[in-house]
């Protein structure tokens, strides 16, 4: 039994989604259509059959009245003809009171049970004058029985017929499955198609801008397929945009990667002629190859750190974001010393505390805080606040520079993305799309906008729980 199972489903695994879902829907309406024509055959049958005994009950009864009182004989004998009257006879429960002409219909030990009253009507099926007859035996009163019978083979032809056309009725019904199961299957199947086509399309060509198309109609009213079909369209524009942003960083990484490399190029083939170098050049030219490699360091650090697309959550733990601010702050006072941090805690915000990774959230305070020193001037401090709000925490970096063009606003956190104003400073665009990643991976919202009375304010919110 276990091998048939394991060849079945050995079958199933090896069938298309399509044939088992039309052999099924076939089997599921053919077996409907046999039940139903042979629940209609046994109906018809019992019909006819009640049919005839009602006619042999009321011959029975009629019978009765009209020789009430007789002795055992043969009273009506000429069932034999199809428009003749029910045969009809009486039989005593004493075989030594039976009549000297014999029978017309069958005597037998049930019969002389009813006519002495030990066992109740009952109908027969009995072969006579080569046709076949149905009977009734029921008491005729005083130790007798009443036996009455009619030809029953036009009920028996009529059950052949309905048979026969109850049969051609169900093949035609399990042909009318398997056109259905496959139309079913054909039309319930056709969005999976187009899924599965659009797949391998996407799979044979690596464009993720194919689409499948949809029906008409609101998402409300979408079947399940439909939903489906939805969602992977969904898949794919993410999916597209993941690997047009991908394409955008390996092409700007390229671009901004070119010029220091080209310059570190250059002042190592300079290097290596070093004996043609005066000593005061030799030394220029070291102290530039020593910061293009902290450039171009610093730039793929920076690199790697936007490839991530999360945070490690083995990491994770419960900061006490005032300290990391203060340390922040004072290691920021130490790499811009002309610049002066005013560093303002309100009410609550002492003790506030979220999950997340020390470093990272330094890392996110760093870059804002080096942004707002590049474009903060001598005399202007960078204002830093972090104030509780109900159950969220605001860190607030505000510097008084330029501030921040209308126009370059909505790109400001873009990677490489840098301003006209700021690219004469140093930068490789990359700080403050690192800055948002690492707030959002922490539950928090980074935003800018223009400050009161000039410069730029940077607004990091975090909710009232982590990431």
């Amino acid at each position: 039994m276990s091998g048939v199972r394991r060849l079945g489903a050995r079958w199933r695994r090896r069938r298309p989604l399509r044939t088992r879902l039309a052999l099924a829907a076939s089997a599921a309406v053919a077996l409907v259509a046999v039940g139903v024509c042979a629940a209609a055959f046994f109906v018809i049958r019992y019909e006819l059959l009640h049919q005839l005994d009602l006619s042999l009950t009321q011959s029975a009864t009629r019978v009765v009245q009209e020789n009430r009182g007789e002795g055992p004989q043969i009273i009506a004998g000429e069932c034999r003809y199809l428009s003749a009257p029910a045969c009809a006879q009486v039989v005593p429960a004493d075989p030594a009171a039976d009549p000297e002409a014999a029978y017309l219909l069958p005597v037998s030990d049930p019969v002389r049970e009813v006519a002495a009253g030990t066992r109740a009507p009952y109908f027969s099926n009995v072969t006579r004058f080569g046709q076949p007859l149905r009977m009734l035996t029921t008491p005729f009163g005083d130790g007798r029985a009443l036996q009455v019978a009619l030809r029953a083979d036009p009920v028996e032809r009529g059950v052949r017929q309905a048979a026969v056309l109850l049969a051609a009725v169900g093949g035609a019904g399990v042909l009318l499955a398997g056109v259905l199961g496959y139309a079913v299957s054909r039309t319930g199947l056709a969005p999976v198609a187009r899924l599965t086509s659009t797949a391998e399309r996407i799979a044979a060509t690596r464009d993720p801008r194919h689409r499948i198309e949809l029906p008409p109609g609101p998402p409300g009213r979408q079947d399940e397929v439909t939903r489906l079909a939805a969602s992977f369209n969904t898949m794919l524009g993410e999916l597209e945009q993941s690997v047009s942003a991908q394409r955008r960083l390996v092409a700007d990484a390229s671009h901004e990667l070119r010029t220091p490399l080209t310059a570190l190029r250059t002042n190592a083939e300079l290097l290596a002629r070093a004996d043609r170098l005066t000593p005061a050049q030799r030394e220029r030219a070291s102290g530039a190859l020593g910061r293009q490699i902290r450039e171009v360091t610093g730039l793929v650090n920076d690199l790697i750190e936007l490839a991530r697309d999360e945070e490690p959550q083995p990491l994770l733990e419960e900061v006490r974001i005032a300290e990391l601010v203060e340390r922040t702050v004072a290691m920021a006072r130490t790499h811009w010393p002309r610049v002066r941090f005013a560093l303002s805690t309100g009410p609550g915000a002492a003790e506030a505390v979220r999950p997340g990774v020390p470093a990272r959230l330094a890392r996110l305070l760093t870059n804002l805080l080096d942004n707002a020193a590049k474009f903060s001037p001598p005399d202007a401090p960078v204002e830093v606040g972090l104030t509780a709000y109900g159950g969220g925490l605001e860190l607030t970096v505000r510097d008084h520079g330029p501030g921040i063009a209308a126009e370059d606003l909505p790109y400001v956190f873009d990677r490489f993305y840098r301003a006209e104003a700021a690219r004469a400073l140093p930068g490789s665009g990359l700080g403050l799309a690192m800055a948002r990643q690492i707030a959002r991976a922490h539950g928090a919202e980074l935003t800018v906008r223009a400050a009161p009375g000039g410069g730029a304010l940077f607004t990091v919110a975090f909710g009232g729980e982590g990431p």
